[in-house]
């Protein structure tokens, strides 16, 4: 019996990993004008959406979400804290008349208890997180549902006092009187660690220190992180990685981070406008999509899933502070698209523009080589995007639709294009250290096409070079190992447990 018990604890840790990491998105009601509760939630089923927040426990939206398979993640508002910490009879009452009679054909998941308190500046909202959440959750175990719905709170990234580099990651100590008690019950109840990051505010705030494409996920360069020798591509991985190595330095070692709200405005303020862009909000949202649909993690953690919510399904214009904080919407209150995303992150990122426009050209412009470009420059730029870039170069190899002509030019030409097409079609991915040449004539000759936006195209594909795209080849070849796994963790598991019942 104690082998067996051993088995099963090995295969639900084991299991963990065998599942990719999930987006979902923001859907907060801010504002005027928005479509009905049913027509968002047929909004998010047009568009995929597996995994939606919300700010609260609204009745109307629970009941618009019922007998559907979307997953949804409901919260207690910080006006709310007080009562929820000081009684728990207010808490049982919450759940008996604002839960249970949606649940579980509204599939409710997870339960936020406050929401960035310890930036919130007109209240001690921070001291009465715990209790509440530890009533939140006695109120729970008292119907059996402490194990289907879990408990935490949403932190800013804040709470650190050092963020960089992220090996010397360390909580803010002013903190301390509420992090280890909030750390402590997220360890026991095996919930996350939910946090909001914004990398846009970084770069708004300093952008001559911080670049536009390290935070977009275009950068060709990397920042290495002195202490331990990692590289990071990406200010978003460098994010996540600090606060793993805070909660390591408390010795917090199992608990797993959650990205409840990440994002980019379309439009800013004029201090903001090199910043906030329907551009760079496309480019970041379709990254962080596939940079999380493929189970790339960190470099501290290579692989490991992490779900992700994106900020957020509609502008809201009651906002206020900055023009940013009311324009970081996909969708316009018609439902059309501000610009679209794939959440499947298969087509990396992009799908289109929803108003039958092609707000950026995408579908008539390539990338190839510039003629003009030393061949040690063009040798160091395919290489990086066959390598580290993730392209699909099987079409240039020879017996291939692309090999010939036989050229430097003409092989970093395709492979330019496939970069660029597959990472939103921006001019920085198209920028190859400035040997790239964004063009508006299609450079597909007989048998070798060049994909365009999204990677479709009008002409027969390259079948047996282009078998995957630079994103979906990574996620597939994730997705295979995750498969393997799974399936040789379930044999080894049945094997221990035909052994275990003959003993």
């Amino acid at each position: 019996m104690g082998k067996l018990i051993f088995s099963i604890s090995l295969l639900l840790l084991l299991l963990d990993g065998c599942y990719g990491g999930k987006v979902g998105v923001c859907y907060g009601r801010s504002a005027d004008d928005l479509p009905t509760p049913a027509k968002v939630v047929q909004l998010i089923k047009q568009h995929n959406i597996k995994y939606v927040r919300i700010y609260d426990s609204n009745s109307q939206v629970l009941k618009a979400f019922a007998n559907t398979t979307i997953e949804l993640m409901i919260g207690v508002p910080n006006s709310d804290l007080k009562a929820f910490s000081q009684f728990q009879s207010n808490a049982d009452t919450w759940l008996k008349n604002s839960v249970l009679p949606y649940y579980p054909t509204t599939k409710i998941t997870y339960i936020t208890v406050g929401a960035e308190s310890t930036d919130d500046p007109h209240t001690n909202a921070s001291s009465l997180v715990v209790p509440a959440m530890q009533n939140v959750l006695t109120a729970l175990k008292k119907v059996g549902l402490s194990r289907r719905i879990k408990v935490s709170t949403t932190l800013s990234l804040g709470v650190l006092s050092r963020s960089f580099p992220p090996s010397a990651g360390a909580f803010n100590s002013s903190y301390a009187y509420f992090l280890r008690p909030m750390l402590e019950f997220l360890a026991e109840n095996q919930s996350p660690f939910m946090v909001d990051l914004y990398p846009y505010y970084a770069y708004r705030d300093s952008p001559n220190n911080v670049s536009l494409d390290y935070v977009l996920f275009e950068s060709s360069s990397e920042v290495i992180d002195p202490n331990t020798g990692l590289l990071y591509k990406n200010m978003f991985d460098a994010q996540v990685d600090a606060l793993y190595y805070a909660l390591t330095a408390l010795n917090f070692r199992t608990i797993k981070i959650m990205v409840t709200e990440t994002g980019w405005p379309t439009k800013g303020s004029p201090k903001e406008k090199g910043a906030a862009s329907p551009d760079n909000a496309e480019t970041y949202n379709s990254n962080i999509i596939r940079h999380t649909v493929t189970n790339q993690g960190t470099p501290s953690k290579p692989g490991e899933a992490m779900d992700v919510y994106i900020f957020s399904l509609f502008n809201e214009n009651r906002k206020t502070g900055l023009d940013s904080e009311r324009n970081w919407g996909l969708f316009y209150p018609d439902q059309t698209s501000v610009y679209q995303l794939d959440f499947t992150g298969k087509n990396g990122g992009f799908r289109g523009n929803s108003r039958g426009g092609n707000s950026r050209g995408r579908s008539e412009s390539w990338c190839i080589a510039s003629s003009k470009a030393s061949e040690i420059e063009l040798r160091g730029a395919l290489d990086w995007a066959c390598g580290p870039g993730n392209v699909d170069c099987t079409a240039i190899q020879p017996s291939q639709p692309c090999f010939q002509p036989d050229t430097l030019v003409s092989h970093a030409s395709f492979v330019f294009n496939s970069y660029f097409q597959q990472n939103g079609g921006t001019d920085v991915a198209c920028s190859f250290g400035g040997v790239g040449v964004k063009v508006n004539k299609d450079p597909s000759y007989d048998k070798c096409v060049y994909i365009t936006a999204g990677g479709n195209n009008t002409k027969a594909t390259n079948a047996s070079a282009l078998s995957s795209s630079a994103s979906t080849s990574h996620g597939n070849e994730s997705l295979v190992w995750n498969l393997s796994l799974c399936l040789v963790i379930l044999l080894l598991f049945s094997l221990q447990t035909t052994n275990s019942q003959a003993l």
